[in-house]
């Protein structure tokens, strides 16, 4: 196997200072800033926007979007549209006789 080919994989620490989180895991990313850990060994740690803990779909703050009434008023407009049309259903016609 060849030597120093692969990244080095370490603890680290993740932290979501917006929700107050964190979290030890292994991982290939570095950090000048450390931290003291529960256990009492200091880690790497690495700041981040959002995690599990602070985004919406996770915490069941997503905002649900109305999809049935998307729909219903896409085929309200469209068939309408299509109705009014000459010749809208006859393959290959432009609605006028030849």
């Amino acid at each position: 196997m060849q030597q120093d080919k692969h990244p080095d994989y370490h603890p680290v620490v993740f932290r979501d200072r917006a929700a107050g989180y964190a979290f030890l895991t292994r991982s290939t990313a570095t950090s000048d800033r450390t931290i003291e850990w529960d256990d009492g060994e200091t880690y790497p740690v690495v700041d981040v926007e959002i995690s599990s803990e602070s985004h919406p779909f996770y915490t069941g703050q997503a905002r649900t979007v109305d999809t049935e009434g998307r729909v219903a008023r896409f085929e309200r407009r469209y068939d309408r549209a299509d109705a009014g049309s000459a010749g809208g259903s006859v393959p290959g016609g432009g609605g006028e006789p030849a």
